[in-house]
């Protein structure tokens, strides 16, 4: 499976763009997504914080952006990426629908996590007289770590395979590669290398995520 020279440049710029892309996408998404989560679970009914205006809102808004497919939130809110970044092309102006696509699915995820944790454990605090924050970062968060591990790692995944989608739209990285090259100009050799590509990105991210998670429900 032969490759023309200009192939490996190519290559390595956009996987640059890709592991840019989702780096960046990714400590975003958690900053925004993982206080989104934190809020849902203590203002839902009989949590610490309990608040059904707040709990709705957030719970409608996370339901919708989940419910949007990736390439047309990423078509839809072009408006939006050229007012943040100034453009609604290129690698950058891609992590605003990434983010915007990811962070509340991480909310969600991280809901679900916190909720995991064991009811006895709040009540244990809550009868120590710990404040709503404390219960949150020493006892919510540390006792659902392993599962919140799992959950990015899940989240990362998805955010690889949104980036690729971008390529689309002129997004950069390597779905741009797959289908300016592999598909538009059917080069096969290009297609397949791009698609083991993503897969090893994905193997190394999952068992990574899988190695730190067991490490820490085992303290």
């Amino acid at each position: 499976m032969g490759f023309e020279p200009w192939f490996w440049p190519e290559f390595f710029s956009a996987l640059n763009e890709t592991l840019y892309m989702v780096s960046v996408g990714l400590i975003i998404s958690v900053l925004i997504g993982l206080p989104i989560g934190i809020i849902v679970v203590i203002t839902r009914e009989n949590g610490i914080l309990e608040n059904k205006i707040i709990f709705n809102i957030l719970n409608v808004i996370i339901n919708i952006f989940r419910s949007i497919p990736f390439i047309i939130l990423l078509v839809a809110i072009t408006p939006f990426t050229r007012f943040v970044v100034g453009s609604s092309i290129g690698t950058t102006a891609a992590i605003v629908p990434l983010v915007l696509y990811t962070a509340f699915y991480i909310g969600r995820l991280v809901e679900n996590s916190l909720l995991e944790v064991d009811s006895g454990t709040i009540e244990l605090a809550e009868s120590m007289g710990a404040t709503p924050w404390q219960i949150i970062w020493k006892f919510l968060l540390p006792e659902a770590l392993g599962s919140l591990v799992l959950a990015i790692t899940i989240a990362t995944i998805g955010l690889i395979g949104a980036s690729a989608m971008s390529g689309a739209v002129g997004g950069g990285g390597i779905g741009d590669l797959a289908i300016t090259y592999g598909y538009n100009q059917f080069k096969t050799n290009i297609m397949i290398i791009t698609v083991v590509t993503l897969i090893v990105m994905v193997q190394v991210i999952q068992s990574l995520g899988n190695v730190i998670s067991k490490k820490i429900r085992r303290k």
